[in-house]
């Protein structure tokens, strides 16, 4: 089930799914420790003597943030309760406090009493063994705590009176004791006031609602590694109230979100609304220490039994690449620091990391060859960091940030990827391709490893060690020159995505189409217009396209990831966000005309259609419904959507611009 709704301030971040159910809650870090492994913290209704849950389906739900916020902006209707919700959600975005306000409005005409029950199904440090929680009754709230972790719930009926009205606590996971939740179903609750083991809470708010009136009610739930560390935050809460958290937040995320106001000229409002979106959806998935993570719904859980919430470094590459693109470098910064730190004493990022960034699960094998050892990489996870980091200096041209992390991150990258080569062809040597599914030599690592060297060669230049950058040039241009003559196919007139050296020096090659081929020309290994890049990527549109009235660019042929098609012709692969916007960059990067816009305008405009109606991207969508599939939101999907956004926005602006020139030369010529 996706995740309509994220809402975070790069400690503390909050996901709801379809149902509007809070399902994942993650503190200290964006990914990780997720205090209630994704099981739905449920929130009820109670009024007139009958109680429903947020997930019945007698509800109308419209899930989506405030405009231009990270604030969120639901509203639900129940027309047999006859009662009306209006929610804003918000994680504050300074404070580690999660607020949901609630205006309740009676549709049946007459005065009523209303309860709103909000359950906390606790699982701290991602699991229920040895949690602990009561009531605390200096604050009148549930206190959950587990060695360093504490969790204050709280709230207020009408922004007056402060505290919870009813509260319990109990256990879970045991025979007879499916939770506390229970409890809440007759609209009353026990107030049980402490348990531990494996355990939930519900507290409780009431208040009157006038006939065809509304009221108010808030809770809040404070994150802390201590007692005092909550209840501060509580104490604030009362001081400052609700309403003025939500408001500052609003404002906060208002003016993020707008850095950048020059989009507006070249984009309709729909499309401008999903770039701004995606940037304040991206901002949710970094954590404030520097790990860019990949995605955060746990519900892929039950595909694998892991998660997206790992910090892959070509992932986080792409994604600040973007950032800065939009203007946020300042959230950049951190991401290659951490890098720097990450970096092997031999030169290379492995596969992935936790927000952490200690070392992630894998499945790639450390293993030998003749001998030789493989190392479980993906040498693209080590040349783009470097590479986004020169785009970076680009843009900013802060040599005191980059200062520290050039013999660190750039040298050491640079000097792994000069010598890890195959001896034959000088290319790069064997690795696992961007898709994590086979050891090879690819197109695409070849691309990254050259944008690699160069931006090493134009760091080192630029630091006045040019013996440094003598040698990376050099094996930049070897490696180029490999990739032209070796993963060139004449016969095919198109690019393939991998080659193999065998052992008596063959070169078997897997022609296989593949959106990765588009690598060669995002990272400047030849220009977009070459015929080479022209005939592979017309081949990528070809043979990729889902031929669907859903329509969108699958990864490659017959991908086997979540699929559901066995009609390979007709749906080679589920249509991918990034495939789509992959394809829509390469028409940017050709175009010379406004008409050669449509094309790629019309792909950002299936990326719209295709987001949930908060503008939240997946991994891919279904061939046949457009249904999200796999992990949603997918923090690469809105990356690949604000990059193109700006590629296409500086295409028109320099087409416009020449459309401007040549006429004030006609013109005067006329003259």
């Amino acid at each position: 089930m996706p995740r309509d709704l994220p809402l975070g301030n790069g400690d503390f971040l909050v996901t709801f799914d379809s149902d509007y159910q809070l399902r994942d809650l993650y503190y200290p870090n964006v990914g990780q420790e997720n205090h209630t492994t994704g099981e739905p913290c449920r929130f009820g209704v109670w009024a007139d003597g009958a109680f429903v849950w947020i997930s019945d389906s007698g509800w109308q739900r419209r899930i989506d943030y405030e405009h231009e916020t990270l604030v969120g902006n639901t509203h639900l209707n129940h027309p047999a309760l006859k009662l009306s919700l209006y929610c804003r959600d918000a994680v504050d975005f300074d404070r580690n406090i999660y607020f949901k306000e609630v205006t309740v409005e009676d549709t049946s005409g007459k005065d009523r009493e209303v309860r709103l029950f909000h359950q906390f199904d606790a699982n701290l440090y991602g699991n229920g063994v040895g949690d602990s929680a009561y009531y605390d009754p200096r604050s009148q709230s549930i206190v959950h705590y587990k060695l360093r972790r504490y969790f204050l719930l709280s709230g207020s009926a009408g922004g007056h009176a402060f505290g919870l009205s009813s509260f319990a606590i109990g256990q879970k996971d045991a025979p007879g004791k499916e939770g506390t939740f229970r409890d809440a179903e007759d609209g009353e609750l026990s107030r049980n006031p402490v348990a531990q083991g494996s355990i939930d809470s519900v507290g409780m708010l009431q208040a009157k609602v006038p006939a065809n009136g509304s009221a108010t009610l808030t809770f809040w739930l404070a994150a802390g590694q201590s007692y005092d560390e909550v209840r501060e935050a509580d104490k604030l809460v009362r001081e400052r109230t609700p309403s003025a958290f939500l408001a500052r937040t609003k404002d906060y995320w208002r003016l993020w979100a707008n850095k950048d106001e020059t989009i507006v000229d070249h984009l309709s409002p729909e499309l401008t609304a999903l770039y701004k979106r995606s940037t304040l959806i991206i901002r949710t998935q970094v954590d404030n220490r520097g790990a860019i993570i990949a995605g955060n719904d746990s519900d892929v859980l039950r595909f694998n039994r892991d998660t997206y919430s790992y910090l892959w470094p070509r992932d986080g590459a792409l994604v600040a690449d973007a950032l800065d693109m939009a203007g946020y470098g300042e959230v950049t910064r951190r991401f290659f620091f951490l890098c720097g730190d990450l970096i092997t004493r031999e030169g290379y990022l492995l596969h992935k990391y936790n927000p952490d960034g200690s070392l992630g699960s894998s499945w790639h094998a450390w293993s030998t060859s003749d001998g030789r050892l493989e190392l479980p990489i993906q040498e693209d996870e080590t040349g783009l960091p470097i590479w986004a980091l020169w785009q970076h200096y680009e843009r900013d041209k802060d040599i005191e940030f980059v200062r520290p992390l050039y013999r660190k991150l750039v040298r050491a990258g640079a000097d792994f990827m000069a010598t890890f080569r195959e001896p034959r062809t000088r290319l790069p040597a064997a690795s696992f391709d961007l898709w994590e599914e086979r050891r090879g030599i690819h197109a695409w690592t070849a691309a990254a490893v050259v944008a690699g060297l160069t931006a090493a060669r134009n760091f080192a230049v630029a630091f006045g060690q040019h013996e440094f950058a003598k040698r990376y040039a050099v094996a930049a241009q070897e490696i180029r020159e490999a990739t032209l003559e070796h993963l060139w196919d004449a016969d095919r007139d198109r690019f393939v995505r991998t080659v193999a050296v065998l052992p008596d020096g063959l070169i078997v090659k897997d022609a296989t189409v593949d959106i990765s081929l588009a690598g060669i020309f995002l990272f400047g290994l030849l220009p977009a217009t070459d015929p080479r890049v022209v005939s592979t990527m017309k081949a990528i549109e070809e043979r990729l396209t889902v031929k669907t009235p859903i329509g969108g660019i699958a990864r490659y042929e017959n991908d086997y990831y979540f699929q559901v098609s066995q009609d390979v012709a007709s749906v080679p692969g589920n249509p991918w966000f990034i495939s789509t916007l992959w394809l829509a960059e390469w028409y940017i990067a050709t175009a010379r005309s406004l008409d050669d816009l449509e094309r790629p305008r019309a792909l950002l405009d299936w990326c719209r259609t295709k987001a949930l109606p908060s503008g939240v991207l997946a991994e891919q969508v279904h061939p046949y419904t457009g249904e999200p599939l796999s992990v949603s939101p997918l923090t690469w999907s809105h990356a690949a959507f604000v990059s193109a956004v700006q590629h296409f926005a500086r295409a028109s602006a320099r087409i416009r611009d020449k459309l401007r020139t040549a006429s004030k030369a006609a013109g005067e010529s006329i003259a």
